[in-house]
């Protein structure tokens, strides 16, 4: 097996992780504690959220035009 390093990681500590993806993504999945939408209540000012709201109101009406 060989590794490709930048010139600038030459003579630097490096650290390689080799993980299988079916195995992270089964981990993964059973340590995160599902999240209800009343999770995320007051994480946003009224100003975020209406400055979010605008934009998605904007998105959609962009969604509608004819091209």
């Amino acid at each position: 097996m060989s590794i490709s390093l930048p010139d600038a990681y030459v003579g630097k500590e490096v650290h390689v992780l080799f993980y299988i993806d079916d195995e992270v993504k089964q981990t993964t999945a059973s340590v995160l504690p599902k999240k209800k939408p009343s999770d995320f209540f007051g994480t946003l000012s009224i100003e975020e959220g209406e400055k979010m709201q605008e934009y998605v109101t904007q998105s959609r009406n962009e969604w509608e035009r004819n091209f």
